[in-house]
């Protein structure tokens, strides 16, 4: 559904720890209590995802670790929908809620098939009693996301309150810090409580913060740096009457893998090299107009780069866009320069602060 689904490397692995840390249950019991586990996760995120629908909220990727995904968003709007106002609260509360329903389903199924299932003996969570455990790892999956660690649920909350007060920047900052504190407790206390589920939820906690403060960087990064910034201004174009054989001329003395093709000042198409190399091969000489498509997208120099790369990811394969001022092209961006035009901005801003 357009949605890129990754899980983190640590998830599925996470299988032999749990089978090293069953006791004396065979490994297909502690293999079981992952499945709990992944169980619990599916439905937080299925009852988060039917939220975000219900919301109109665009996804672009979903990122799954063992406490729950992480969501990147297809646009700004969706964005600031989902941290902010009713929206958060909304998108807070649906993985718990849906957690504690199926943790309330399960139960009552259990009980009414068989009730001799004692789903208050301790220990809740053991690879020993897996109907119990499947229970508790929703209601304990759910509960989770009450601490206030960020990138949990009410973690979250919190830093939408620290932000509306002190600015977005201060309030991820303030809010990654005490996450990243209630984590390390969790660790240590392991020392003290030799619980290992609390420290692996640690662990987890500060793993799900570094990947979220990374996107967050780059999202504030792409939010901010204009088109006219990374465009290339020096590049050929090539004419609809061009033919074949001087357009591979003109190839050879150009490093550009995409070329707009103009007619006057006007965009009319974009070809490839590869396009042209595949048309002289199989079809002959011929004029550049037979083989251009005709199906691309114009971006603007004011434009953002994060608006540009959501319509690179939306091209079906396109790897470049010309920017257009008043109809005229000036400069283009492909996915090709992207890269080390970034890094060369990055380099001249930092210069340009050190001479401030």
């Amino acid at each position: 559904m357009g949605v890129e689904l990754s899980i983190h490397l640590f998830f599925p692995l996470l299988i032999f720890v749990f089978v090293g840390i069953s006791g004396t249950a065979t490994w297909q019991r502690g293999a079981g209590l992952f499945l709990a586990l992944v169980a619990a996760v599916i439905v937080r995120e299925t009852a988060r995802l039917l939220t975000a629908a219900w919301l109109g909220l665009r996804l672009r990727a979903v990122i799954l670790l063992p406490f729950g995904g992480l969501f990147a968003y297809a646009n700004p709007e969706s964005q600031e929908a989902a941290n902010d106002g009713p929206g958060q609260f909304a998108m807070a509360f649906a993985g718990p809620i849906g957690n504690w329903l199926a943790a309330l389903i399960l139960a009552a199924a259990m009980l009414g098939a068989s009730p001799a299932i004692h789903l208050l003996a301790r220990p809740l969570f053991t690879p020993d009693h897996l109907l119990r455990s499947l229970v508790w790892m929703q209601v304990l999956l759910g509960a989770l996301h009450l601490v206030p660690a960020y990138p949990l649920d009410f973690g979250r909350l919190i830093r939408g309150g620290f932000a509306r007060d002190h600015g977005f920047a201060l309030g991820n900052r303030a809010a990654s810090g005490l996450g990243q504190g209630i984590a390390l407790a969790f660790v240590l206390s392991y020392a003290i409580l030799h619980n290992p589920w609390l420290a692996l939820a640690g662990v987890f906690i500060m793993i799900g913060a570094q990947i979220e403060d990374q996107g967050v960087f780059f999202q504030s990064v792409v939010d901010t740096v204009r088109m006219r910034e990374v465009m290339l201004t020096d590049f050929a174009t090539l004419s609809p009457s061009d033919t074949l054989a001087d357009a591979l001329t003109r190839c050879v003395h150009s490093l550009q893998e995409d070329f707009p093709v103009v007619r006057g000042p006007q965009l009319v198409g974009i070809v490839s090299r590869q396009r042209i190399v595949d048309a002289l091969r199989h079809e002959g000489n011929g004029y550049i107009q037979s083989v251009m498509s005709r199906a691309f997208q114009v971006a603007r120099p004011e434009d953002t780069l994060g608006t540009t790369i959501r319509r690179l990811s939306a091209g079906h394969g396109m790897s470049l866009i010309p920017v257009a001022e008043s109809g005229r092209v000036v400069g283009i961006v492909s996915v090709q320069n992207l890269m080390s035009s970034m890094a060369l901005l990055a380099e001249q801003r930092r210069f340009e602060h050190q001479g401030d």
